[in-house]
């Protein structure tokens, strides 16, 4: 069975080839160029040769599946050519598909069994990174202590904007250094030593409008039925972060009573999840680049509040989305 990925040289593709390619059973890729990617270029899918081609009528039919994972034009493009030819599935990575009509938000590290079950035909738009990494960590807290409300500071690798804004993020750093005028085409504002609460007016995206996408994505998430699922939504703020990959959280959640940070540590715990207690560091976007799920440490009681404690998380925000990608892709095999 053949899945064919848009966007393949894109931070996101090359994440999805390299799950695809380690991961049992391997997935098999048939790789399209998005726009800006010359097509004929050949490359690997782990040990394996593969020649990229170009974005046709040819280069998806007989696919099970699509993946778009590349620029927006490109995944519109897709979308507009896949609605003249019908038969494979999508799986939007990009957002370019969420007003879709018939689109469907997916998660499966945080659906339930029953949830996970494919429809078709479809359109799955895996949700937002860090909605998913919030949503395991706030579903999975509730199922053992019943939480009263939550605020969440999330801080936003520059990788969430692709290539473009990691080569932004490098470029703006290098020209401080030498005292030359900074490139703005994506944050439209200095990134580099700097901590944003909003881009400047002129960036193609808002990050207003980010932050509403996570709100909504997590909404639909805790929703879902399963463990947990009545985890009240939290507040949340998004500021962008001069890193260049890896979400970090800052979490502060009070609880019905005080479960003490023993048990928090030990009810965390799960497959997707990993706990590092007082014994060990505090987990870092850095040391969790490549790493599956989220990580939670220096889970502390606040000193001025009895029933609240401080969460750090930290999730690989490209590995997160393009497991739960490759999760949705299985479930059509």
């Amino acid at each position: 069975m053949t899945f064919a990925l848009i966007g393949s040289q894109s931070l996101l593709g090359r994440e999805i080839r390299d799950i695809a390619a380690t991961s049992s059973p391997a997935l098999e890729l048939r790789l399209v160029a998005a726009a800006g990617e010359l097509p004929g270029k050949l490359t690997l899918v782990g040990d394996e040769p593969a020649l990229i081609t170009g974005l046709d009528a040819e280069s998806v039919a007989g696919a099970r599946a699509v993946f778009l994972a590349g620029s927006a034009e490109s995944s519109r493009q897709a979308l507009e050519l896949l609605d003249r030819q019908p038969g494979p599935v999508i799986i939007d990575l990009t957002g370019a598909a969420e007003d879709h009509p018939h689109a469907r938000l997916r998660a499966p590290l945080v659906e339930s069994e029953a949830e996970s079950e494919p429809e078709a035909p479809a359109v799955y738009v895996v949700a937002h990174p860090a909605a998913i990494a919030l949503a395991l960590f706030l579903r999975r807290l509730q199922a053992h202590h019943s939480i009263r409300r939550s605020v969440i500071q999330v801080f936003a690798p520059a990788s969430e904007h692709g290539a473009p804004g990691v080569e932004e993020l490098h470029q703006q750093t290098v020209s401080l250094f030498s005292f030359k005028s900074l490139p703005q085409a994506i944050f439209d504002a200095q990134l580099g030593f700097n901590l944003l609460a909003g881009y400047g007016r002129e960036a193609p995206i808002a990050l207003a409008d980010s932050e509403l996408r996570i709100e909504h994505h997590l909404a639909t998430l805790l929703g879902l039925p399963g463990e947990g699922s009545r985890a009240p939504m939290p507040s949340l703020r998004l500021v962008q972060a001069p890193v260049f990959h890896g979400y970090s959280f800052s979490a502060w959640v009070e609880f019905d009573g005080n479960p003490g940070v023993e048990a928090l540590e030990s009810g965390l715990v799960t497959a997707s999840i990993e706990v590092r207690g007082s014994d060990f560091e505090p987990p870092t976007n850095v040391g969790h680049a490549g790493q599956s799920g989220i990580a939670v440490g220096a889970i502390a009681l606040d000193r001025n509040h009895p029933r609240a404690v401080w969460f750090w998380l930290v999730a690989d925000n490209l590995r997160l989305a393009a497991e739960n990608a490759v999760a949705v892709a299985r479930q059509l095999t």
